[in-house]
């Protein structure tokens, strides 16, 4: 069974959460005593005349039940007889749009949710563009609240073609659009009686059948892993090892960010710059003959090479060039922003270095023109240079995902200023 990871965003009140409990319910993926105590609470809250309430099935937070907004990124796990998937439901609120940026960051699909009534909103413009600059290959917007519409085909359609012009604006690829109704089930799980104008799958029916990162470049991705420590034991014995070789037992572990290796495959090591063999793969499960991403694994080497933690190791002839300097995208997370000149660190895989940063550009969400600036605000999008203290083998994150992607943290306090993904090719257009 496959696994696919999506991201849920929409602005407030778009009904994002209702649609993620919906899923859930839909998928069977609700305890009985769960189910029975939203049952109740809906009921006590006196929902639309005691119907259910879905969003009570999602908004964990003391603060998102009672405000009824999603704060955190949450992740549901659930399951149907095609695949698996895990979802990243993200908040809505413009306060809290970097966690849009850390739920989609990692997804094989995003579905932005839009109220049918409202229309595209600046918020929705601000989601898919996030999700642009992304890179996400597999966008489904949602025209939510279709039944408050009367499931009038000449408006619903008014909406979806207002979204396909913003989304071919943006620089989306043909999006998937459909129609739903979160709260009474149209086109989630089923196709709808209501619509019988829509021809298109159903929202569950078309994530079962996307493709995702696992199934289709999980062995066409070349391999690569940063190193979190190196294993030289004291005592006890790995599974399967030989009391004699443990003696000399010395491994370089970490969780695979890409790709498979195996057994006499051929690495390069960052930053010996030096090329080795792998000659042994270990988990706490025993050995194995190869191993693919994600996995955390213990690489033993044909050569005594020097690692640490924050070096990279690659398949042979696949590490990107060390750069002291990164084109990026960048995504502010706090209120203060970022500054040409802000003297930083920048973190990627399991290494940090120092770093200055200059503003190049901010990204008018109005307009998603790209605009001279030297300053970028919390929740603003722009263009960044990043000179490094050492070269770090960082790849476009649009050809290699994650390990293109980095944080910038404020050196004194620790705190996460902004997330960057590395876009060498980008262009101020």
């Amino acid at each position: 069974m496959t696994l696919l990871r999506f991201a849920t965003a929409g602005s407030v009140d778009d009904g994002k959460s209702t649609l993620v409990g919906r899923l859930l319910h839909d998928a069977k993926a609700i305890l009985a005593d769960q189910l029975a105590a939203v049952t109740a609470t809906s009921a006590e809250r006196g929902f639309l005349g005691g119907e259910f309430d879905f969003a009570l099935l999602t908004d964990g937070l003391r603060a998102e039940r009672e405000q009824g907004i999603t704060i955190d990124v949450a992740y549901r796990y659930f399951a149907t007889d095609r695949r698996s998937f895990i979802l990243a439901d993200c908040p809505g609120h413009v306060q809290y749009t970097r966690n849009m940026v850390t739920g989609a960051t990692t997804a094989d699909a995003v579905v932005v949710l839009i109220d049918a009534r409202n229309r595209p909103t600046e918020q929705t413009r601000r989601h898919l563009t996030v999700v642009s600059r992304l890179g996400i290959r597999n966008v489904i917007i949602a025209v939510n609240k279709i039944d408050l519409l009367d499931y009038d085909q000449a408006a619903i359609e008014s909406v979806a073609e207002e979204v396909q012009d913003l989304a071919a604006e943006i620089g989306l690829d043909t999006p998937h659009i459909i129609p739903i109704s979160a709260l009474a089930g149209d086109n989630i799980a089923t196709a709808s009686d209501n619509t019988p104008w829509y021809t298109g799958p159903a929202l569950l029916e078309l994530l079962e059948t996307l493709p995702s990162t696992e199934e289709d470049t999980a062995d066409l991705e070349p391999f690569r892993l940063d190193v979190q420590t190196v294993l030289r034991p004291q005592g006890g014995l790995a599974p399967g090892l030989d009391p004699d070789a443990f003696r000399d037992y010395r491994a370089v572990a970490g969780q695979i960010t890409s790709g498979r290796v195996r057994l006499g495959d051929e690495i390069d090591i960052h930053p010996a710059g030096v090329r080795s063999t792998v000659v042994g793969i270990d988990t706490a499960d025993g050995q194995l003959e190869s191993a693919g991403a994600p996995l955390s694994v213990a690489l033993r080497l044909a050569d005594d090479v020097d690692t640490a933690r924050g070096s990279v190791i690659a398949a042979a002839g696949t590490l990107p060039p060390a750069r002291r300097q990164l084109r990026a995208e960048v995504f502010p997370f706090n209120a203060e922003g970022l500054r040409s000149g802000d003297r930083v660190l920048i973190k990627t895989g399991t290494t940090s270095v120092k770093a200055i940063v200059t503003i190049d550009a901010k990204r008018n969400l109005a307009t998603s023109v790209l605009e001279d600036a030297e300053v970028l605000a919390g929740n603003d999008i722009g263009l960044a240079q990043v000179k490094l203290a050492a070269a770090l083998p960082v790849p476009d994150f649009r050809e290699h995902g994650p390990a293109g992607a980095f944080l910038i943290i404020d050196p004194q306090t620790g705190n996460t200023l902004a997330a960057g993904i590395h876009t060498p090719e980008q262009e101020l257009s």
